[in-house]
C-alpha cells in the first residue's frame, strides 16, 4: 500500500516546493536527501521521478568526502541523470588545471539537463559540481522549473580559493535564492 501521508519526506524537507541541505562534508546531506527520495516514491510510486547524481567520490586521508546517493538504499526512479564528476580541486595541482576540470563538469552536466525528461520530483545530489566554472545555475533552475518537490544539496564549508571556488560560491548563493528553503545540517 502506498503511503499518502502529508508530513515531510525527511527532517526539515517538506513535500513541495524547493528545497536546499547544505552543509560541511558528512553533515549528512546526501543521507537526508536519500531518505526524502525513498519517502517521495513510497507515497507517490517513481513515475515523473528525476535524479541526477552529480557527486564525485572523493577519498581524503583514508575517508570518503561525500559520494553518490546510491551509496544508500534508494528506490529505482524513472530518469537517473548521472554525472562522471571530477573533483577539481581534489584532482589538479592548480587553479588552470582545476578550472578545466570544472569546466568539463559543467560541459557534461549540460547535455544531462538536456536530456532529462519532463518531471514531477527532482532529487539532485552535490548541486554546485556542474556551475563551479560559471558559478552560474541557471540551467539547473530552468531543468526543475515544473517539478515539486526539488530536493537539493551542496556542500557549504570551506572551499579554500581560487577560480574554481569562486564559482562554486557564486552557485551556491544561486541555489540559495532559488530555493523556498535552506536546512543548513552541521553533522553529528
Amino acid at each position: 500500500m502506498t503511503d499518502t501521508g502529508p508530513g515531510p519526506l525527511a527532517p526539515g524537507v517538506p513535500a513541495d516546493g524547493v528545497t536546499l541541505l547544505t552543509g560541511p562534508s558528512n553533515a549528512g546531506k546526501t543521507r537526508r536527501t536519500a531518505t526524502a527520495l525513498r519517502t517521495y516514491v513510497a507515497r507517490h510510486g517513481r513515475a515523473g521521478v528525476v535524479v541526477l547524481e552529480f557527486a564525485p567520490t572523493v577519498v581524503r586521508d583514508g575517508r570518503v568526502l561525500g559520494g553518490r546517493l546510491d551509496r544508500f538504499e534508494v528506490p529505482r526512479v524513472d530518469w537517473v541523470g548521472r554525472l562522471m564528476a571530477h573533483a577539481p580541486r581534489a584532482e589538479s595541482d592548480g587553479d588552470s588545471a582545476a578550472l578545466e576540470l570544472a569546466r568539463a563538469n559543467e560541459r557534461n552536466a549540460a547535455r544531462l539537463l538536456r536530456a532529462m525528461p519532463s518531471t514531477r520530483a527532482v532529487f539532485v545530489n552535490d548541486a554546485t559540481i556542474p556551475f563551479q566554472a560559471s558559478g552560474d545555475p541557471s540551467a539547473l533552475l530552468a531543468a526543475c522549473t515544473d517539478a515539486s518537490p526539488v530536493v537539493c544539496n551542496a556542500f557549504d564549508g570551506d572551499l579554500g580559493e581560487g577560480s574554481v571556488s569562486d564559482g562554486e560560491r557564486a552557485a551556491l548563493s544561486g541555489l540559495v535564492d532559488w530555493a523556498d528553503r535552506q536546512v543548513r545540517l552541521n553533522g553529528t
